[in-house]
This record gives structure tokens, sequence and C-alpha cells, in this order.
């Protein structure tokens, strides 16, 4: 068992140097929110300080103090993330890079950008644009950093098309556990110069070493783009529409699936009642949210024929064309709001991010709603049709917590199996964090388990980066 030195007053001395009195923080003066992310079920754990750094220099500085007197530190950015990835389980210090915000400079003939990882998804997506480019990918979390999207390899909503944060990412500086600063990947587009440690710390969640500047990988802006709605009468015929709709060669910009139960909330709770509940008639009971991309209107209209006679021959009940930025606004505003409608309408809720063949995507549902039935839990369920990443929530407004716990973890035991007899992945997009180390280890087995803890110990061989999350067990 690892064994971890506190933060003494002498420490307390030296970190105060480094970043200052102003972003220093000790005992009572240190805020809650440090202590827990977005997914508070898993628990809440108070640092001894926390230290909010401004620089590479600052965070090898803090990082070589930490290291020689053996003090975990925990990486923490916006704090939007859901398996408890950036909560200090093991005390210590919390390294806020929430001030190292800055977008350093575009190269534009190379279509690179340069930021710290503090700057928040949303503000790089929007300066992006505003210089005629795209940052491709769409996590839901808008105010997450980019960093810590990088840090979990967080996918989204444009990923069927454009991919993950993994694949727009070009250099790195990175930090080591014991301080040292090294430089990886290079603003190219290829690479077979050895080991990829470029990508070894891409999705690694702050447990090999601390990012401090990242070099992103832009596309041209898409000429205009329009997103679609698709009722169906329930949700197996809805995602089953979705393989016909990849197979149509219109390179569709997402593809995603939501229960009308999540739609008449968000509705609810938003008072945006975008989505139809009767279309022609009938009643919806699932919706399919296509966005397609293209150059000209022509070239749309063209697509968005064809898509509506595949969703005909589906049992789509009609193809409701969202076509100006006032609807579309409206239409993403809701699905974006879903994970806040959850929180507001349940007590207690809890969160599976599996991802699973597309074609297994209405099975691997049904599955769910049926095992915790019996429980008395319910299912709330949205997420990627195209790629197969289901976020999938058990709540309850009835049960206390540790019932609700208990019984939680018998629906997800049954449901991981499930996922891995599918051929499925624990986490798509969400990461593992502490929350779901356990399911890592029956997924990919002690061999590849005990492989990545090697990885662990050779980056960090006294156990300090971010201890117990991922392989790293205490």
């Amino acid at each position: 068992m690892t064994s971890y030195q506190h933060v003494t007053p002498e420490i307390e001395a030296q970190l105060r140097n480094i970043v200052g009195e102003k972003r220093f923080m000790s005992g009572d003066t240190i805020k809650p929110d440090y202590s827990h992310d977005e997914m508070p079920i898993y628990g809440s754990y108070m640092p001894e300080a926390v230290c909010e750094a401004e620089s590479t220099e600052e965070v090898s500085a803090i990082m070589k103090i930490c290291s020689a007197n053996k003090i975990p530190v925990t990486v923490r950015g916006a704090g939007t993330g859901l398996v408890g990835g950036c909560v200090p389980v093991n005390g210590g210090i919390v390294l806020s890079t929430e001030k190292m915000n800055r977008i350093l400079g575009y190269d534009m003939k190379n279509l690179v950008v340069d930021i710290q990882p503090g700057v928040r998804l949303c503000d790089l997506a929007a300066d992006a644009l505003s210089h005629g480019l795209m940052y491709p990918p769409d996590p839901g979390e808008k105010t997450a950093t980019v960093g810590g999207n990088v840090s979990t390899n967080a996918g989204g909503m444009r990923a069927i098309k454009y991919g993950v944060t993994r694949d727009y990412v070009l250099a790195m500086t990175v930090v080591l556990p014991n301080g040292e600063v090294i430089e990886l990947g290079r603003s190219v587009c290829k690479t077979s110069s050895g080991y990829s440690l470029l990508q070894l710390i891409i999705g690694s969640e702050g447990t090999l070493g601390i990012i401090t500047q990242l070099s992103m990988r832009l596309i041209p802006k898409p000429g205009m783009d329009v997103s679609l709605i698709l009722p169906f009468a329930n949700i197996r015929e809805a995602v089953a529409a979705v393989p016909e709709i990849k197979l149509a060669n219109l390179d569709p910009q997402s593809i995603e699936f939501m229960e009308r139960d999540i739609v008449d909330s968000s509705a609810a709770f938003t008072n945006n009642k975008i989505f139809p509940t009767v279309v022609n008639g009938k009643e919806a009971g699932a919706y399919i949210l296509v966005t397609l991309v293209g150059d000209s209107e022509d070239e749309l209209t063209l697509k968005m024929k064809r898509l509506g006679e595949v969703a005909a021959q589906c049992g789509a009940y009609d193809t409701l064309v969202v076509w100006t930025d006032g609807l579309k606004k409206s239409v993403w505003s809701a699905r974006s709001a879903f994970l806040t409608v959850i929180e507001a309408e349940e007590k207690m809720l809890d969160e599976m991010d599996v991802c699973v063949p597309v074609d297994r995507i209405a099975d691997f549902l049904m599955f769910t709603h049926d095992t915790a039935v019996p429980y008395g839990i319910t299912i709330r369920s949205f997420g990627h049709a195209g790629d197969g990443n289901l976020h999938i929530y058990c709540c309850s407004n009835d049960l206390e917590e540790d019932e609700f716990k208990k019984v939680s973890k018998e629906i997800m035991d049954k449901c991981y199996d499930k996922c891995r007899e599918f051929g499925g992945q624990v986490s798509g997009e969400h990461a593992i964090g502490h929350a779901k180390k356990a399911y890592l280890r029956e997924s990919v087995g002690d061999t590849v388990y005990s492989l990545m803890g090697a990885i662990k110990h050779v980056f960090d061989p006294d156990g300090i980066l971010n201890p117990g999350k991922v392989c790293h067990d205490i």
C-alpha cells in the first residue's frame, strides 16, 4: 500500500511562494467544489491544499516539491467529470489548471492552434470559428476545459464524422511527476517515430503527467449545415434506422438518439418544446436527430431528400427540417440540457457511459430497462447513436443514498456484464476515474490491467499523481 505524506506548514510556505497568496488555498479557505466532480454519488474528498497554477514553470516547481515529499497531487480542470477522476481521494494537493486559459496563437497555414489546457471548450470553438476554422470535437459539456477533454479523450456528438479529441492533438508540453518538463509530438500530420507517448498521455486522466500546453489540429469551417428530427414509434425502431442512415453515403456530422421521456422533461424544464410529440397524428416514442453538412444549399437539399427516403423506409413518421439558426439553436439547446434536466428531477443518480456496437444499441437499452424494473429504479437514456456511445442513468427519488448505491451497483454489474458480452467498452468518453475501475479490470482482464499499472509505475514510481484512478490501486 502506498504511503503518502501530509502538507506541512513548511511545504505550504514553499507552495505559496510559487503561486502567490491569492492562488493558494488550505484548510477552511478551500472551496467545497474542489472535493467532488459533477457526480457527487462517487464521494467527496477534501484536499489539504489547492494550487492554481498559471504556467508550466509553476507546475514543474510544485511537482518537484510534491515528488520530494511524496505528497499526492490531483490535477483538476473545470471539474465537470462524471467518474470521480479529478477528486483527491488521498487528500494532498489539488493542482488546478483553470487559470491556464490562454489561446496562445494560430498557425493559419498549417491549421493549428496553440493553447493552454485550461481553455474552455466553448471558448476554443467560438474563437476558431471567428478565424473561419472549426474545432471538431463537441462533447456535451461546453464549459469543460480542453485539457480535461484530452485527459479523458472526450468524444461528443460529432465523433461519427470527425473522430474524438485524440484525433486533434498534435503536440503537448507535459510535466512529469518528478517535475521534469518534456515535449511530445510535433505540429505535423504523420509520425512513425518510435512509441507514441503523446497518444499514451491522451486519455490517461492525469495519472501519468500534467499537460501544460497543447497544439490542436483544426479544419476549415463547413459551408452549411442543417439538422433533421426523425420521430419514431419507439426506441428500437429509431435505433434500427441508424445503420441504414450510415450506409446511405450522407456522411452525417452527428446522429443522436433520445427517448420520449427525456424529451418531455427537457421541454418542461426549459420551456423549449422544439421536439414534436405528435407527428401526422401519431404519438412519437423516440427520436433520431441528424446533422448534415455541405458546401451549398443544393448539396444539402440532395442529402436531405435521400435521408427522408431512408427514414421513411425505416418507419419514421416524418423528416422534420431544422434549417434556420434560431431553430437549430433551440434543438441543440434542448439536447444539451438533458443531463441538467436529469440532475434537477432526480434525487439520486448514477451513470453508465458504455459504448456498444451500433446494431446492439436497442438490445442493450432494453436489457437495461428490464434489469432495473425489479429494483424500482428509473432508467433515463440518450446518447450518440452514430457511434454506439450511450449515456444511461439509474435514477431514484424514493431510495436513501445507501440503498440506492447498493441496488444501482447490482444493476450496473449486470449491465456491464452484458456490455462485455456484446463486445462493448466500459466507457466511450467519460473515462474511468475511481468509480469505474472495477469494471475496467473485469472488461480488459488481469493481464492488460497489470500492463496498464506497469506503465503507470514507469511514469510515476511513487504513485503521487492522481492516485487511485484508472488502473492504480492504493
